[in-house]
């Protein structure tokens, strides 16, 4: 997925329309509340974004961007009419992965944006990271950070945790947790599965409460 937060509609629509073509899934999103709200349910892998937005600019977006553990490392690329070296520097400088100036052809643009997605896969290669809200999941590192501060799980709370990131919005079962956890052999009962859950929302605190009961049915996290 990639956010376009852009609020001039009709560069907006062209941007989701010229990656949608190309064999992306995109979201045009026009400020920076749309893109809180949308970060709440899904971390993108990559976010195009314009300076001049109503509200927060792009730079102090940019700013909370790389400032929150769970979005950090999404690679963001700065789409604006502004030329001046002051201010690409000004968004390199931030954390910014590229920067592209507006008017600019199409198939430049789907080129750096590969470009992009194609360095960050490789860092990303060589520790994937799953995140929703702040929490992030080190999955190479077997990390888990919650608002930036290291929580200590057990191997198969964080096998858990993993799970639930890896189907994000998805509700699981308490049979199909227990099949990926504990093994299709496993002689306990789905007891176990809420018991863990339990543990883990404490020890998550606050963002514990992202893991969603589904009544009579499992679980899921950023539903």
């Amino acid at each position: 997925m990639i956010y376009c937060v852009e609020d001039e509609r009709n560069i907006r629509e062209l941007l989701v329309y010229t990656l949608e073509t190309t064999g992306f899934h995109a979201k045009g999103l026009t400020d920076g509340n749309e893109l809180w709200e949308a970060l709440k349910k899904e971390i993108p892998e990559l976010i195009l974004l314009d300076i001049m937005l109503p509200g927060e600019d792009g730079y102090r977006i940019l700013e909370k961007l790389k400032s929150a553990s769970a979005t950090r490392d999404v690679p963001v690329i700065m789409v604006t009419a502004k030329e001046a070296e002051y201010d690409k520097v000004r968004g390199l400088e931030g954390g910014a992965d590229d920067y592209i100036t507006k008017p600019f052809g199409m198939m430049e643009f789907v080129a750096r944006v590969k470009a992009v997605l194609r360095r960050c896969g490789q860092k990303s290669s060589e520790d994937k990271m799953l995140g929703c809200g702040e929490i992030s999941v080190f999955v190479k590192k077997h990390e888990v950070r919650c608002r930036g501060i290291k929580v200590e799980l057990t191997r198969k709370e964080f096998e858990l945790l993993q799970y639930l990131l890896e189907n994000k919005g998805i509700v699981l079962t308490r049979n199909q947790i227990l099949c990926r956890i504990w093994g299709y052999d496993f002689d306990g009962e789905t007891r176990t599965v809420d018991v863990h859950v339990r543990t883990l929302r404490q020890k998550l605190g606050e963002e514990g409460n992202l893991i969603e009961t589904v009544r009579g049915v499992g679980y899921r996290i950023g539903g």
